[in-house]
């Protein structure tokens, strides 16, 4: 299984969250987007589910000499979570990587205030929170969010990707109450290799999507 692209793999997920919903198992829903990526999948999720569309940014924390394979990831004022298998496998400390923590976490508040834009974050307290990515691969980004997220006391986490690496996937059931992963190629090695076309998102795509304005960098095809 391909993905066209990530409004194509969106409305896929779309159709099977919405089976869930028509169960009653996503009541009182809003849907959480991953920027960027998420949030092309995102928007066709919510958009579904008649959910109000928000986002919440995770910055993954990358091997100093391979920066897009993931080690772990922080979620606002949370302290890094790491994994510490990856950091045992590579030799690594938290002290080495307090340079990376620092670089990136200055990049998720700019993030947060670009695309927030003074709007608080929304309340999900008692609700369905549906967190939504474009693929899993370590899991790294998805687990910072689920646990940021549990704490604020919603009444559900699900997490939903149309693709993801198999033990990633079956990791985050420990995260989740539920996880939708539409594909688990045994050959996973990124996520990008399942979508013909993954050209990366920019904040204004971001932005466009969340104020409901035109679509999404390449998705209108």
């Amino acid at each position: 299984m391909r993905f066209q692209d990530r409004r194509q793999a969106g409305r896929a997920l779309a159709e099977r969250l919405r089976a869930l919903r028509d169960e009653g198992a996503l009541p009182d829903p809003v849907v959480l987007a991953l920027p960027r990526g998420g949030v092309a999948v995102a928007r066709e999720v919510a958009r579904e589910l008649g959910a109000p569309l928000d986002v919440l940014v995770v910055r993954k924390i990358g091997a100093p000499f391979h920066e897009e394979y993931g080690i772990g990831a922080i979620a606002g004022d949370d302290e890094p979570l790491y994994d510490e298998r990856a950091l045992r496998r590579l030799g690594l400390t938290e002290a080495a990587l307090a340079p990376v923590v620092a670089r990136e976490r200055a990049e998720l508040r700019r993030r947060e205030e670009r695309y927030r834009q003074g709007r608080p974050a929304p309340e999900v307290r008692g609700r369905t929170v549906i967190v939504v990515d474009d693929g899993l691969a370590t899991g790294s980004t998805a687990r910072a969010a689920l646990r940021a997220l549990r704490r604020r006391g919603p009444g559900r986490l699900v997490l939903a990707v149309p693709v993801g690496a198999p033990e990633a996937a079956e990791l985050m059931r420990a995260e989740a109450d539920e996880v939708v992963c539409l594909y688990r190629p045994a050959a996973f090695q990124a996520v990008g290799l399942w979508y013909d076309d993954f050209e990366q998102l920019t904040d204004g795509d971001v932005l466009d999507a969340l104020h409901g304005g035109r679509p999404v960098h390449h998705q209108g095809k």
